[in-house]
């Protein structure tokens, strides 16, 4: 009977600290080890590792810029292939890539990066063109297989604290215009919610408007939980699970 205690005492430890690591996962966030050393390292009070795709999105929101607040963003994702594209978007018509007021960017005909904007109102063909935000700065880098988009936003006074997000990776790019992209379940999952700042809290999203150009009210989507953000779990599901591999 004394011999079975050291491997219960060992399983019990196990689940507290595969428990604890669920309850307490933001120290393992991969965005907070990301440095930006061709624009000095610049910082950002937030950082997310976003759900799908292999993306990061690093933000910082400026309420009290003039003469609008502002949204400085540094989106970090690999293309679906070398010579493909990323993309990252606010929506303020709805929770989709439809109404997405985007940023693209990709190799240009010269090796280097560039960033385009997109007014997406229709799943037709990419079309350059200016978008609902202001573009207060935008540039983009391509290194060691990554493309990152950096950029500020101007954003409407008084936006609800929570705005709808989108981002993609596309395969190529054809005489500078970015093909579709896959329609995996990881494609189709890469959305989601963003509150501008810490310990804000999201506001009912109205229903979208119908027709027209997008206006930049900002209604709420289903937030997302990054792949190191909240107990996805929870403690009963990590109990299972440690059960099922220890073989409980």
């Amino acid at each position: 009977m004394m011999a079975a205690s050291p491997p219960l005492a060992s399983t019990f430890l196990l689940i507290v600290a595969a428990v604890s690591f669920l309850i307490h996962p933001a120290t393992s966030q991969t965005c907070k080890l990301q440095t930006f050393p061709h624009t000095n390292n610049t910082k950002f009070a937030n950082c997310a590792d976003l759900p799908t795709l292999k993306a990061y999105l690093h933000w910082t929101y400026d309420a009290s810029s003039k003469p609008d607040p502002t949204l400085s963003i540094a989106y970090v994702a690999p293309p679906a292939r070398p010579d493909g594209w990323v993309a990252w978007a606010l929506n303020p018509t709805g929770s989709g890539m439809v109404g997405a007021q985007a940023l693209v960017a990709f190799r240009g005909t010269n090796g280097s990066a560039v960033v385009k904007t997109y007014n997406i109102s229709s799943y037709g063909p990419l079309v350059e063109s200016e978008i609902a935000y202001a573009v207060v700065s935008k540039m983009a880098e391509h290194t060691g297989g990554v493309i990152t988009i950096f950029a500020t936003l101007a954003l409407p006074a008084g936006s609800a604290p929570a705005v709808n997000q989108v981002w993609q990776v596309g395969a190529s790019v054809t005489d500078g215009v970015p093909a579709k992209h896959s329609f995996q379940p990881e494609n189709l999952k890469s959305k989601g919610s963003l509150l501008l700042k810490a310990g804000t809290s999201p506001v009912p999203a109205p229903m979208p408007e119908s027709g027209g150009r997008a206006t930049p009210s900002i209604p709420r989507v289903n937030s997302f939980s990054g792949r190191n953000g909240g107990s996805v779990l929870g403690l009963h599901g990590a109990l299972v699970l440690l059960g099922v591999t220890l073989g409980f």
